[in-house]
Formats: C-alpha cells, structure tokens, sequence
C-alpha cells in the first residue's frame, strides 16, 4: 500500500502504454494525497489555443506586465477551473505550501498579482487538474500505469514543458526510451 503522505509534492509520470489515452505522457504535481484521495495539476501538455493574456483578458484581468506564455492542461476534471503552481515568495487567500515545489494557488487574487507585476517570480499556470477519489490513486500505483518521481522547482519552472516527461524519469536514473509499454507476469 502507498503512504498517502509520500506522493504530495512528487510527480506522477504516466508509463507508456497507460490504458487511458488522456494521460499520454502525462507529468501531474501532486498537490494533495491524504486518506480521502489525490489532487494533482497536470504540467507536462499545454493547452491549445489559448495563452495567459487572453485568458487574462476573459477574466476581465488587465494583463499589465504578465507575459504571454503558455496555459497547461492540468487534467480532465473542471478544466475551466484555474491553478497556478508557484514560487513561495508570494502568498494569497488559499495558497497552500507544497513540498518540493513550492505553493499552489486556485484563487484570481494570484492572477491579478502577477498582472500587475507584484506576484510571485516563478509561476506556471493550468486549467484543470486530475483527482483521484478514496484508494483510488493507491490502487493505479499498483498496477502499470503510474511512476513516482521526485518533485523539485527547477522541473516545473525551468523545464520545457514538452521535456518535463522524460527529464523527470531522467532525474530518477531512468531513460525513458527503454520503458515497455506494457508489464508481464512472473
């Protein structure tokens, strides 16, 4: 059985051949895991056709200083549901601390901070997240679907997005390139 407490603050990183197309390559923050389930922000896929401004201006958000980068695909549960993974130096009406990343907010106070320049220094943001209801998660870690890696700042905000996939597996001594797709039995 998987301590609940071990996988907050590690990434989750989908095994080749996962049986759930949606999470192809997919690299989750895992935000919480307690004895009721998981949360996790999904940080390895970008979100197509819409960038931060726009999603700043359709939130009636100046967008002031924010730059226009990417939005991410947190996952498939409420994706117009906002979050953004940050550095500790800024803090807001829910931000909660994260080991081994840093903090993560949901709130528009976040938002609206970093359009006027004065919120935290190194963000990312994504619509959506991936949850996981009582055992659930426990049980997928199981089976071949589900790697844990180790979380850690430098992964999320000064890896490409397209590369978190295979540097995470990289970071724990493994090369992904001779990952099999699917398990066997003894």
């Amino acid at each position: 059985m998987v301590n609940p407490a071990f996988l907050t603050g590690r990434l989750l990183l989908a095994m080749p051949g996962m049986a759930d197309p949606r999470f192809e390559r997919a690299v989750i923050a895992i935000a919480l895991h307690d004895e009721n389930g998981a949360i996790g922000v999904g940080i390895g896929h970008k979100r197509a056709g819409i960038r931060f401004r726009s999603l700043l201006a359709q939130l009636d958000i100046d967008p002031g200083e924010a730059p226009d980068c990417a939005v991410h695909h947190g996952g498939p549960v409420e994706p117009g549901r906002g979050f953004v993974l940050h550095s500790e130096d800024w803090s807001g009406q829910d931000t909660v601390h994260i080991p081994a990343f840093g903090a993560m907010t949901g709130t528009i106070d976040v938002l609206k901070a970093i359009a006027a320049g004065k919120g935290p220094s190194r963000w990312l943001i994504a619509l959506g997240y991936a949850g996981w209801g009582e055992g659930q998660l426990e049980d997928e870690m199981t089976r071949h679907g589900w790697f844990a890696a180790a979380g850690n700042p430098k992964l999320l905000f000064d890896t490409p997005a397209d590369e978190r996939w295979e540097s995470a597996f990289r970071q724990e001594g493994i090369d992904p390139r001779l990952l099999a797709a699917e398990t066997g039995a003894a």
